[in-house]
This record gives structure tokens, sequence and C-alpha cells, in this order.
């Protein structure tokens, strides 16, 4: 474990997915004026990545359901990423369109939780993100990749860092920039998150990985 924490970068880059990923989850929706308004107010606040809005149906998530107007209405400032999440070809079209410069994709590392989310294998969810990352390339947008049920599933219980490890090099070698691996029900712990992070990394380069934590037990954990 030590190698790994040898190898940890002494700079670190907060990708902020709250309009996103946060909002989401809330059962009130917020206006498309109050989310421009958050988004905005975090640029000021020095986040340089900001997740702002995903391009999924919106009778799964209908909290999204006004990232286009959102994505559109934003006072850019130059230099910011504005991204969106993006399923599937029609999704990334959609985000082009409302002028998202970053794109992301999800998948996980539970055949079980892909199975009950979205209706298919780990091995099938990847394929169908092949025109996605195809029509990116072709319009020079990055790429980020998702991983979640990295330390454990809802459905399968504990998850092999094997697993992990490789649904991860499938995603960075069809082209994805980054790997982002989500904790995404929270039960992860030091010494599982180091042991899962030693496994990506040596299929990943340790700058290529970024991590995701959900605090459900008021658990701090800090690694950089």
């Amino acid at each position: 474990m030590r190698s790994l924490l040898a190898r940890l970068p002494k700079r670190v880059q907060i990708v902020e997915v709250g309009p996103r990923d946060g909002l989401q989850n809330e059962k009130a929706g917020l206006s498309t004026a109050d989310k421009i308004r958050l988004i905005e107010m975090l640029v000021t606040a020095g986040l340089r990545r900001v997740e702002a809005g995903s391009f999924v149906s919106p009778k799964w998530v209908p909290q999204m359901k006004d990232s286009s107007e959102v994505l559109k209405g934003i006072n850019r400032v130059e230099g910011i990423v504005y991204s969106a999440l993006t399923p599937n070809l029609k999704g990334f079209e959609a985000a082009l369109a409302a002028g998202a410069n970053e794109v992301a994709v999800f998948t996980a590392a539970s055949e079980k939780f892909t199975q009950t989310n979205i209706n298919c294998s780990i091995k099938e969810s990847l394929e169908r993100f092949s025109p996605v990352l195809e029509a990116a390339q072709n319009h020079h947008i990055p790429v980020r990749g998702y991983v979640s049920t990295v330390l454990g599933c809802p459905y399968q219980g504990q998850v092999e860092s094997k697993t992990v490890a490789q649904v991860s090099k499938d995603l960075l070698d069809m082209g994805c920039f980054e790997i982002s691996l989500g904790d995404t029900i929270g039960v992860g712990t030091p010494g599982k998150t180091l042991e899962m992070l030693e496994a990506v990394s040596s299929t990943v380069p340790l700058e290529n990985i970024a991590v995701h934590f959900h605090d459900t037990v008021n658990f701090v954990l800090i690694f950089f």
C-alpha cells in the first residue's frame, strides 16, 4: 500500500458534480434560473470543472429535464469546463448542441447493478458508449468515464477490485481521458479503498484516475 501512497499527487483538481449528481436526487426540483445561478456561483467560488446537467431520459430523471436550457443559459467564463452526463449518442448530440465542452459516460463494476439500473451487462453498457466516444473524438470533446459501485453494490454486496480495474481499463482503452471511481453506496473504508486503487492503478495511470465518495455514515476519508 505504501507504493500507492508514495505516488499520490501533490495537487488535485475538484470536479463539482452537485448541479447534476446532487440535484438529481432532490425530490423538489430547482428552477432553471436557480440551477444556472448555482453553477455561476460555483465558478465564482473558484471551481474550474462543473458538471452542469444530464442528458438522460426525463422519464427516469425528471430533475434534469432542463439540462439543455441550463447549459445554454450559463454566463460562460473562459477556461471553465461545463460538462454533462451523456448515456448514448442522442444524449451526446443534445449536450453538444447545448454547449457542453466535456461529457461523461457511466457504467458499474457490478453486473447486478448494471442489469438492475440500465438493463444490460457491463460489457453491453460499454458497447453502447462506442458511438459516443467516436462522435466525441470527431468533435474534439473530452470524455470522462464513471465507474459506479467500486467498493460495494446494494444488490450483490462485495465487488472485486480486479473487476473495477478491468472496467476502468476498458473505459481508458475506449478513449476516456479520466476514470472516476465511485463508492456509490458509501461503504468504503481506507483499507478497502487503498486496495481498490492499487488494483486500478496497475492498469490505469494514476494521473487518469479520479475518486468520488458518498458520505453515508458521517465518515471523512482524505487521500490528498
